[in-house]
């Protein structure tokens, strides 16, 4: 198996690019606005939206989880951890 293969987990350019903005993001955020996610990849709120599905099927390191729709969708996401002994804040 190649590292260079993003093929390999099925995602699209956008979806690996959301993907990326979420583990840079999710060890001091909790919740991300489609519309601010999109603001910062150069994408729509909808563009987003419409691509969650697929980064939330493609992550095991990241749980992504529909929040509220006020004001746009928010996404409460948080790091997997497999170590008992990480400290959440």
């Amino acid at each position: 198996m190649s590292a260079s293969t993003p093929s390999a987990i099925d995602l699209t350019e956008k979806q690996q690019r959301i993907l990326r903005y979420l583990r840079e993001n999710a060890t001091t955020k909790t919740y991300f606005k489609s519309r601010l996610i999109g603001s910062e990849l150069g994408l729509s709120a909808k563009e987003v939206g419409a691509n969650m599905q697929s980064v939330q099927e493609a992550t095991l390191d990241l749980t992504i989880e529909k929040w509220g729709y006020s004001s746009g969708t928010t996404w409460k996401v948080t790091m997997s951890t497999t170590n008992p002994s990480v400290a959440r804040g």
